[in-house]
């Protein structure tokens, strides 16, 4: 599979949802010489004890930490939770990163996510990046299913580095997914899964042979 493309857009919306449904994912792509790019929709809430700006810094940290180049990173100001409003804005973003970054394929949520924020990336992702392969990655706190009909091979390293980018949220420590026992336990669980030690499972959206 990772023979198949060269240029990859993960779609985020919100700072450190990548990283917790493909950070591992990321991490090896990198490690392969794919050229990543990363699309942030909207920041997550700040908590009164930090200050403003807080949550972007930390987002430019988890970024540089994991590999990204900061030119391939691209952070947008859409109103938290108010996206099903703003879809059309939205599907125009994206319709400009396709022309910009060209990808071979797409990860993004899953068209099973219920967040609201989220559901919509899906859906006007599926539209605006119709053409290309597209793999739903998990948030499971997100999700009433998932269907795990794809799977990517990771390696204990992949999975440390995916741990120390979503370490760098230190304003988000009171989420428990972010906690590092649940990002190794899952990736273990999915590796036992496809009889491996590490792995992160995706939906499959869309798969484009050429």
């Amino acid at each position: 599979m990772f023979n198949d493309f060269e240029r990859v857009l993960v779609l985020a919306p919100h700072t450190d949802d990548a990283e917790i449904g493909c950070g591992g994912t990321i991490a090896r792509l990198l490690e392969s010489k794919k050229e990543v790019y990363w699309a942030v929709f909207t920041q997550a809430a700040t908590p009164k004890a930090f200050p403003p700006g807080t949550v972007l810094n930390e987002l430019k940290n988890s970024a540089k930490k994991i590999g990204i180049k900061p030119e391939n990173l691209f952070v947008y100001d859409y109103d938290l939770r108010h996206f099903p409003r703003d879809r059309q804005q939205i599907l125009e973003k994206m319709l400009q990163l396709r022309t910009e970054v060209n990808p071979d394929i797409v990860f993004m949520p899953t068209l099973n996510d219920i967040h609201q924020d989220h559901s919509t990336i899906a859906q006007e992702g599926l539209r605006a990046f119709k053409h290309v392969s597209i793999l739903g990655y998990e948030d499971p706190w997100n999700h009433l299913t998932f269907n795990t009909s794809s799977f990517i091979h990771l390696e204990k390293r992949h999975i440390e580095k995916k741990i120390h980018a979503i370490e760098e949220y230190k304003s988000q420590v009171h989420r428990p997914y972010t906690a590092a026992k649940f990002v190794e336990s899952l990736a273990h669980a999915r590796g036992v899964q496809i009889g491996a030690e590490y792995a992160e499972a995706f939906e499959v959206i869309r798969y484009v042979i050429k």
